[in-house]
């Protein structure tokens, strides 16, 4: 069985895809041991809760220093002895030790065919804002393994979306959850969880 934890800082959607995956058996022989949150107000914690999933709030704003926001972040996640931990919309930088500790355990998703759109400052909504901008005929969504750099580890899948002429931001950002997002991140711990997928050299190898 593969014990996760995801962590979220807002809707909690690509929760919400999990929890139905792992229910319909789409994701076989995982549970989720707990949803972290930064954010009291984040609606995936609700979302964990109605489905009978611990969920916990740990913010920077109880902690007077970052060191100790990170040490009690990274002591609550210990304390569920996850076996994978899955970055959905967790807009926070991870501590160095947690990545160093759970080195190839940790996945995200992102909004975007990483290299383009990635790092620094586009997340949500902004990486979608920036596509548009930008004129870009196609986008999609990416789920890699996290290291410490951002949005730079070993890719596990993408899945291109195409971008339309009369798109907003919200209309591409709901398109590429629907399409990508909501689609890659289950696919990724079906297979995490059958032991189908190694890192090896900085690259991913999947076994389908």
């Amino acid at each position: 069985m593969l014990k996760i934890a995801v962590c979220v800082s807002g809707g909690g959607t690509n929760l919400q895809a999990i929890m139905d995956a792992i229910d319909s058996g789409k994701i076989a022989d995982t549970s989720i041991e707990a949803v972290i949150s930064n954010k009291r107000d984040a609606y995936a914690l609700e979302r964990a809760k109605s489905h009978g999933i611990p969920a916990v709030c740990i913010s920077p704003k109880d902690y007077e220093s970052r060191a100790e926001f990170n040490e009690a972040f990274l002591e609550k996640l210990d304390s569920y002895a996850v076996d994978l931990v899955v970055l959905a919309g967790f807009l926070v930088v991870l501590p160095e030790e947690m990545i160093r500790r759970y080195r190839n355990r940790i996945i995200n998703i992102h909004p975007s065919l990483i290299p383009s759109f990635c790092g620094k400052g586009f997340y949500g909504l902004k990486v979608h804002e920036a596509v548009l901008e930008r004129g870009v005929k196609v986008t999609g969504a990416t789920v890699h393994f996290v290291d410490e750099g951002t949005d730079t580890g070993p890719i596990i899948f993408q899945k291109a979306v195409d971008v339309q002429e009369d798109d907003t931001p919200e209309v591409l950002q709901r398109r590429v959850m629907e399409q990508a997002e909501w689609e890659l991140l289950p696919r990724a711990i079906d297979l995490i969880a059958k032991g189908k997928v190694s890192v090896a050299d900085g690259f991913v190898r999947i076994e389908e």
